[in-house]
């Protein structure tokens, strides 16, 4: 019942601020301001329905020591964000003509906040979390990120290729951020680094959302193997291919620090339901 009542109380903060950013749309510090009102109130909802459903500490949100991971996420997700568009503009296939719109990129700020926590409260926070418990770490991180990967083919430009891109690239390794740390801070950064950068920054289509206006008057044309087409640069084969080389290292830290997990035994599992019970 855990699974229901966590993926309940974080969904519900999800659907609400939602609502409120969409009831905002075009008005960029309301956008902030609800975004990451939507971002802080998923922490406090999920710490709280944790520690009344496993009554534990609520370490992985824990607010001491939060800003280290979470800057070293944000700076990954740029980085590779970065690496990703310079290795297009190369091709001759993304352009910038100068400045965007910096209060368009305020409002992204806001918006991407409230998206990458609520996401990753729920999918790996709750989903991953819990399934690796019983299944073990890999079937996790399969399960989990082609559940993430499906979830995008909800978005009006959505594509199976985008979808396949997402659950491999994002799924894979935002659940190896996790795994490797323990800590919920790095995967929230990591998604928040990449999604502002690729919409706050470069302006390009977010996950078949649209073309968002960032900071950068920018244009993509060119192969969809490349570009990632209209699902945008997340469909490029490059962000696979960065995604997985990060993905590789997060399990190699998380092998080597000793946080896989072995898919429980049958008596393991019913003894730890039976604990929680309690």
């Amino acid at each position: 019942m855990r699974l229901v009542w966590q993926s309940v109380a974080v969904g519900t903060v999800a659907f609400l601020g939602g609502q409120g950013l969409a009831a905002v749309d075009g008005h960029a510090w309301l956008t902030l301001a609800i975004g990451v009102l939507t971002a802080v109130l998923a922490v406090l909802v999920y710490g709280w329905v944790v520690r009344r459903t496993e009554r534990r500490p609520v370490a992985e949100v824990a607010r001491e020591g939060a800003t280290a991971p979470l800057g070293r996420g944000a700076l990954i997700g740029v980085v590779m964000c970065g690496f990703v568009i310079a290795n297009i503009a190369f091709l001759g296939y993304y352009e910038a003509d100068g400045l965007g719109s910096p209060t368009g990129a305020v409002g992204l700020f806001g918006f991407m906040a409230g998206a990458a926590v609520t996401e990753e409260l729920l999918y790996r926070g709750v989903l991953f979390r819990i399934v690796e418990e019983r299944l073990g770490t890999w079937i996790a991180l399969t399960s989990t990120g082609v559940l993430f990967g499906l979830s995008h083919l909800l978005n009006p430009h959505a594509s199976l290729w985008g979808a396949i891109a997402i659950a491999v690239e994002a799924g894979g390794m935002l659940g190896a951020a996790y795994a490797a740390t323990r800590n919920l801070w790095l995967p929230i950064g990591l998604h928040f680094g990449w999604n502002f950068a690729i919409s706050g920054i470069f302006s390009t289509e977010v996950s078949g959302n649209g073309t968002s206006q960032g900071l950068l008057d920018s244009a993509t044309s060119g192969p969809a193997a490349v570009t990632g087409g209209e699902f945008g640069p997340e469909g490029s084969l490059y962000t696979v291919l960065f995604g997985v080389l990060v993905t590789i290292v997060f399990m190699w830290l998380a092998r080597r620090c000793g946080h896989l997990m072995p898919r429980r035994r049958r008596a393991d599992r019913a003894a730890a339901t039976a604990t929680l019970a309690r």
